[in-house]
């Protein structure tokens, strides 16, 4: 099942960076909500575009890397908690845009006013929200996350 969550996943992320890249184009900014825009950007770098003149090589040997660190411990264990299902579809989704583009498509940007959140994608929302998931765990030392994914 954890399995089949993730390709689902990443297959939203893929699609929602084709549309949000089809129809928008660089310059352009499409108003959603009062602070929700959608734009077309382009990010060599890592999330909140740090770390841009390091290379396209360095993101995808770290995303591979993370990818089969996670598979590892999804293989390994009888549960499947959501925070590394989450974790697995965002590398996955960024490292598919790393492989074929050489680099990250990001189009979600979250604003208050004038201030702006670095633009990204759902691949990074599922990275920051897994992250935060398998912390949290680890801080509350939960052996079995409620959100826990059979098999």
């Amino acid at each position: 099942m954890a399995w089949v969550i993730s390709v689902i996943l990443v297959a939203l992320d893929q699609i929602s960076k084709y549309f949000a890249h089809r129809f928008v184009a660089p310059d352009d900014v499409v108003r959603v909500l009062p602070f929700l825009n959608i734009v077309n950007l382009r990010n060599p770098g890592a999330a909140f575009g740090i770390l841009q003149n390091v290379g396209n090589i360095f993101f995808v040997i770290i995303s591979a890397a993370a990818i089969i660190a996670v598979i590892v411990m999804l293989a390994k264990s009888r549960k499947k908690p959501v925070g590394l299902v989450l974790v697995l579809s965002g590398a996955a989704g960024n490292l598919t845009d790393r492989l074929y583009l050489g680099y990250v498509r990001d189009f979600i940007d979250v604003h208050a006013g004038p201030m702006h959140w670095p633009a990204f994608n759902f691949a990074d929302s599922y990275l920051s929200i897994g992250i935060a998931l398998l912390l949290i765990g680890s801080l509350l030392n939960v052996k079995n996350e409620p959100g826990d994914l059979k098999k």
